[in-house]
């Protein structure tokens, strides 16, 4: 194996291994900030999971609609017109 094929292989490995843990700190982020869903203020295609209506986060077809949601911190939502926690 050449200098540089070892090179890519070990660049190659640190991404995948920093992929894995970013989802794992993502998930964790959610906890330790207070995060909350906050529903019926996500813009079409920019919510952050799925609803009754669809099964992924960006599926959302409306603005605003009342079953789709994102995380804010915790006190965020109830200040934007309507924004609820459920």
């Amino acid at each position: 194996m050449t200098d540089r094929n070892k090179l890519v292989t070990a660049a190659f490995g640190t991404l995948v291994g920093l992929m894995m843990t970013a989802g794992v700190a993502s998930a964790d982020h959610h906890e330790k900030n207070e995060q909350v869903k906050c529903y019926g203020i996500a813009k079409a295609g920019q919510n952050d999971c799925g609803s009754a209506k669809h099964d992924c986060g960006g599926k959302a077809k409306t603005d605003g609609d009342a079953a789709d949601w994102i995380y804010l911190p915790a006190g965020t939502c109830e200040k934007i017109v309507g924004g609820v926690t459920k």
